[in-house]
């Protein structure tokens, strides 16, 4: 947001370089008196959660290791921590000045507050919705248990809710599981008051789920709460506000002659932004005394050149060291180390002034339209080394606390992307290396995924098998934490396979030791992992062997989390058949070239049980874009490789590349569309070395059509009609398949097959009309599941007997992924 708060600097707090929060007494967060400009006394709560032992997430209990990743272990029972209740919460933001022009917004504010909220002010970047926001948060009267004021600029509304679960409790080192979250917060009434808090409608209700008795006032750009609420758009103030703003940055009354007019025609031009006035206040101050004059209307939009131009060079290099970072927070002990600037505080309190920088709760972090602006005019950015060395010493220092790596994730995340651009992953790699265990420690997962996600390509391209095999391991101990079960069994079963290539048996016996956590059903839809002995285990099927001719890790998944069938350590077993030799029990009819030809030329197709609704394969072939062994007809020439139906065809046996991204459903070839459709709107292409390879990836939207699960249960009564209700029973999808899901506790389930040919679960969790779910994305053009290429995510919305399911890509282990036929599917119930 680029709203521009008025006050200035707000002092340090003593004893503390940088500002950065402590810890209190055994790492909870600590009471202690703060100071406003007025130098009066206040009750504050410092968030720290920061913990150095074993961390308590959900049920779990988590001992983080830098080395060989994390390890997870059940609290015995009667063991979860008991966090005990504040009796009144109180963290509110820094003093500031009155907002002038506002008092008719703030009454409609306050009005809509005491109605119950939620509340959300939104509109256009500088015209002061921060700046109200935080004026709203010291005046009105907050709910009996107090009030609190987050900035969710660049966070996680996961990451959110913890926060105000460590304001409200008495707590050290514990996250609770969704429900226990909820449990907790219910009867908690405060009022909660969200700055930047840029989230779509679903996130906002993640936020807002999380404390059900809170009272929510947000702000953002644009309006995201739908429903229940008030929002409230928040334009430009009055020509009046906007004379006495100029005159009290001006210091000086604003004239009524030609400044008055002038002033006027500022006023007009910006629409009432203050931030605008601000800065064209600031450049007039700017002026040699006495021959400042207000800047022409026509000028308005040329005032951050000006500015920039008339700035010396020491402002000039703390302020591109901010543009540097992007839109990420930075200390003031951290400006002072990096921009080398005297008298920190004063100078970014100075840029603030100027409409250039903001103050956040954390630091400063750079005007948004300020970024942009000058990289045009100084477009070399800060050196990258010195930030990655600065990040690094700092973290690794015994000092730093958990709590203050994680409000500086944005900068780590930035200063990573940026190595990686520069063509040094490695750097990359150290940064994200570094923060993992503090940003785990934090509990803060929404951040640490994020961080994770950018480390693992990063280590794949500076070929560091260790690192991959890491981060791998991590990405599953968070899975595991946060409830996402299918991915925790592919990615811990995964990290295993890697750890071992690696010859690290305590890297492996921790992934293997944190499978056996994962839901059975989890478990066994990805592969099968045998007990951590210390070497001796083996993962399924297609999965690479620990010897010494196995692949590169940090270029080939390990495929073992997706098959059916564990072998000797002798047994080199064929990655593109081993899945599907069992042909009666998968219904499949498979063609090879040779028994021991290992090439992407072995070709298999599969006719699903439910082959009415798909174009049904018949013995040895597959109608509508079968293909002969070794070669795939029609769209899989075109992209130049293999293209695969997931749970209807493998390894080129459809022609799905010349229909990748035609429609929602991913359509392979004719006829396809309907039996790929555990893949509902889940194609995915594959950009690798200027290669296309359309790939339909290992992500179960509904369930196979209709598959013979269902058939087979004679008389089943919870197949279809009218009497189910949510989304429980049969459905036509607008492509023509069938689709049905079973209720199963307080969501949905699907099953069907997924890309890699193994029966598969799906749970949809969510509430009210809003169901989603997650599986992970393969890469099956060798004709087995050999790469984790990253993650999908469907959202199923239901209007009565209609449905709309949409499937979008949410992260990318690899480099290129990309996918081009995502999209929308609509289902309408079977009467």
């Amino acid at each position: 947001m680029t709203d521009r708060d008025t006050s200035g600097p707000a002092p340090a707090d003593e004893g503390r370089p940088g500002g950065l929060p402590e810890a209190g007494p055994e790492g909870q967060p600590e009471r202690r008196p703060g100071r406003g400009p007025e130098g009066g006394s206040e009750r504050r709560i410092d968030i720290a959660g920061d913990a150095g032992g074993p961390v308590v997430a959900g049920d779990h209990n988590v001992v983080i290791d830098a080395q060989h990743g994390s390890t997870v272990t059940l609290l015995m029972e009667g063991r979860r921590p008991r966090p005990v209740r504040r009796d009144r919460v109180a963290l509110l933001p820094r003093r500031q000045h009155a907002p002038l022009g506002r008092d008719t917004d703030l009454a409609r504010l306050a009005t809509a507050v005491r109605d119950g909220g939620p509340v959300q002010l939104w509109g256009a970047p500088g015209v002061g919705k921060s700046t109200l926001l935080r004026h709203a948060a010291r005046t009105l009267t907050p709910e009996r248990d107090g009030v609190l004021f987050l900035d969710a600029a660049r966070r996680e509304p996961e990451d959110l809710a913890q926060d105000m679960f460590e304001a409200c409790y008495e707590t050290r080192g514990y996250a609770p599981s969704s429900p226990e979250l909820r449990r907790l917060m219910t009867g908690v009434r405060v009022t909660v008051y969200v700055d930047n808090a840029d989230f779509s409608p679903e996130g906002l209700r993640t936020l807002m789920d999380a404390a059900p008795d809170a009272t929510f006032v947000v702000a953002g750009r644009d309006r995201s709460l739908l429903g229940d609420g008030t929002a409230l758009r928040l334009d430009g103030i009055g020509r009046a506000p906007a004379l006495d703003l100029l005159a009290r940055e001006l210091g000086r009354p604003v004239g009524a002659g030609a400044e008055g007019s002038t002033a006027g025609d500022l006023w007009e031009t910006s629409s009432g932004r203050p931030l605008l006035l601000l800065r064209a206040a600031a450049l007039t101050r700017l002026e040699p005394a006495g021959t400042g004059v207000l800047p022409r209307p026509a000028e308005v939009g040329d005032l951050l050149p000006l500015l920039l131009g008339r700035l010396d060079a020491e402002p000039l290099r703390v302020l591109r060291l901010l543009t540097t970072l992007d839109d990420a927070d930075l200390d003031v002990g951290h400006i002072e180390a990096l921009g080398g600037a005297r008298d920190t505080d004063v100078l970014c309190g100075r840029l603030v002034d100027l409409g250039l920088a903001e103050q956040t709760q954390r630091g400063y972090r750079a005007v948004a339209d300020v970024v942009p602006a000058l990289r045009e005019r100084d477009p070399e950015p800060f050196s990258v080394e010195v930030l990655c060395e600065h990040f690094a010493t700092w973290i690794a220092r015994p000092a730093t606390t958990a709590a203050q790596v994680e409000q500086h994730v944005r900068a780590l995340e930035v200063v990573a992307e940026l190595a990686e651009r520069d063509g040094r992953p490695e750097l990359a790699v150290r940064i994200v290396r570094a923060a993992s265990p503090a940003l785990a420690r934090s509990l803060r997962f929404g951040v640490w995924g994020r961080l994770l996600d950018l480390g693992l390509p990063a280590a794949q391209l500076a070929g560091d098998r260790r690192a991959v095999a890491y981060f791998t391991h991590e990405q599953g101990i968070r899975s595991l934490l946060t409830g996402r079960r299918v991915m925790a069994a592919v990615l811990l079963t995964e990290a295993a396979v890697l750890w071992r290539q690696l010859g690290d048996v305590h890297g492996a016996n921790a992934a293997a030791g944190a499978h056996q956590y994962v839901p059975s059903h989890a478990a066994n839809a990805q592969g099968t992992l045998l007990q951590p002995d210390g070497g001796a285990s083996h993962l399924a099927s297609s999965g690479p062997s620990a010897g010494p001719s196995a692949p590169d890790p940090s270029t080939a998944h390990a495929a073992g989390a997706h098959g059916t069938a564990a072998h000797a350590p002798a047994t080199a077993a064929d990655p593109g058949t081993t899945a599907h030799t069992t042909a009666a029990q998968h219904t499949t009819v498979t063609t090879h070239t040779t028994a021991t030809s290992h090439t992407a030329a072995t070709t298999h197709t599969a006719a699903v049980p439910h082959a009415a609704n798909a174009g049904a394969a018949k013995a040895g072939a597959a109608k509508a874009g079968a293909a002969k062994a070794g070669a795939a007809k029609a769209g899989a020439a075109k992209a130049g490789a293999a293209a695969h139906s997931a749970g209807a065809a493998h390894a080129g046996a459809s022609a799905a590349t010349g229909a990748a991204g035609t429609g929602a459903a991913g359509a392979s070839a004719a006829g396809a569309a309907g039996a790929g459709a555990s893949m509902a709107g889940a194609s995915v292409v594959l950009k690798v070395v200027a290669v296309i390879v359309a790939v339909v990836v290992g992500r179960v939207v509904v369930s196979q059509a209709v598959h013979s699960f269902a058939e087979s249960r004679s008389g089943s009564s919870s197949s279809s009609g009218s009497s189910d209700t949510g989304l429980a029973g049969r459905w036509t999808g607008s492509d023509g398949a069938t689709y049905e899901f079973d209720a199963s506790g307080g969501g949905y389930v699907s099953r069907g097959r997924d890309a890699c040919g193994q029966d598969a679960s799906t749970e949809f969790t969510g509430s009210g009309d809003t169901y989603s779910a997650e599986r992970p994305i393969y890469d099956t053009t060798s004709g087995s599941c050999t790469g984790l290429l990253g993650e999908a995510t469907t959202t199923i919305t239901l209007s009565g007997d209609s449905a709309k399911v949409t499937t979008t890509m949410t992260k990318s282990y690899q480099q290129g992924v990309q996918c081009f036929s995502c999209g929308t599917l609509y289902l309408t119930r079977q009467q």
